[in-house]
């Protein structure tokens, strides 16, 4: 499969969406964008104040003009890939590598490729940059068991790895004094690491949050929100409690915060919606949106200068005929990608 992005037509439709009775009557306007290029998608992630969404495809990573779903760039080789991570100040980005267990850094200006790093312990997913410690944290599928591995964004280099208790660690979130936060999917649980020393301090249940898997940290309030399926949880991390809980659509796979706004972002891909929830207090939200997607689009990125939420999902056409039907909850295999579509969320 190549692994340039072919020039497509630009298609936009936008609609308002509001959820009846939503409190200070907030409405949400839907931007769809036909974006064009090659893969599938996992992780998105958008620049603060640049308008540029990196968009995971699969053997590629696409730079998207946000506001109007112009494709500015292209990363290639990066073999199934999952996240992608900005550290500002080093002028660096990073992506994840599943394929090859490496994280390519490029040069956050130019988009040019500086070097890969192999990763030993594999099973590389998420990534996230901490800017109190100055490092990439990755959240890694490992085998047997899950690992969190922090990068130099300066040369790429690895400085240290947290041995997990799930081999599902999904997405982290720092607290910008020392701590990073890991939900793992499996166990239920978030666990807390020092990023300096790479070590696991704590271990927090979620329940009745099933399935953690975005995370964001709000330092205005003190509080964790972890996305799950069909309830997500709010935790405060002076105690490691769940103190609230929010109802949202099924098959999330990240989360988005907008800090001033005080907006929580909650995909289901299953559902093919987004739950906008509004914190009113550190225990007390709302939901004050329902934004209707499309199935399958499960992770997103928020921008929290420009105020817009990102997702990106491939639409598939039916397999070829003749294809064996899947077994009982498995899912089968897709046809072609008929569309490519990106999605911007403003209000």
């Amino acid at each position: 499969m190549s692994t340039r992005t072919r020039s497509a037509p630009v298609f936009l439709l936008a609609a308002v969406l509001t959820l009846p009775g939503a409190a200070h009557g907030q409405t949400f306007k839907v931007d769809k964008f036909s974006i064009g290029g090659e893969g599938g998608t996992d992780y998105l992630t958008a620049e603060p104040g640049t308008g540029r969404v990196f968009v995971s495809r699969g053997t590629h990573v696409m730079v998207i003009d946000g506001p109007t779903g112009k494709v500015l760039g292209d990363i290639p080789d990066t073999p199934r890939t999952h996240g992608i991570a900005l550290a500002p100040k080093s002028n660096h980005g990073f992506t994840t590598n599943g394929g090859d267990s490496t994280v390519t850094m490029f040069d956050l200006k130019t988009l040019a490729v500086i070097k890969k790093t192999h990763v030993p312990s594999g099973g590389l997913d998420g990534i996230m940059y901490d800017e109190f410690s100055d490092r990439v944290i990755l959240t890694n599928h490992s085998r047997p068991i899950g690992t969190a591995t922090a990068i130099d964004p300066k040369t790429g280099d690895i400085l240290g790895e947290a041995q997990l208790e799930d081999n599902a660690p999904e997405g982290a979130a720092s607290d910008g004094k020392g701590k990073i936060f890991v939900n793992n999917e499996s166990k239920n649980t978030i666990q807390v690491i020092d990023v300096k020393t790479m070590k696991v301090l704590a271990s927090w249940p979620l329940a009745p949050c099933d399935g953690p898997t975005g995370i964001a940290f709000d330092r205005g309030s003190n509080r964790i929100f972890a996305g799950c399926g069909k309830i997500s949880a709010v935790v405060d991390p002076s105690s490691g409690k769940v103190v609230a809980t929010v109802a949202n659509g099924d098959g999330v796979d990240a989360l988005g915060w907008d800090p001033s706004q005080k907006l929580i972002y909650i995909p289901a891909g299953r559902d093919g919606n987004v739950t906008v929830v509004r914190q009113d207090s550190p225990d007390k939200y709302t939901v004050v949106a329902t934004v209707s997607t499309m199935p399958g689009a499960k992770t997103i990125a928020v921008d929290p200068v420009k105020h817009i939420a990102y997702l990106f999902q491939p639409e598939y056409g039916p397999p070829p005929a003749g294809t064996p039907a899947p077994a009982p909850g498995q899912r089968g295999p897709r046809g072609p990608i008929i569309g490519t579509w990106f999605f911007a969320i403003s209000h």
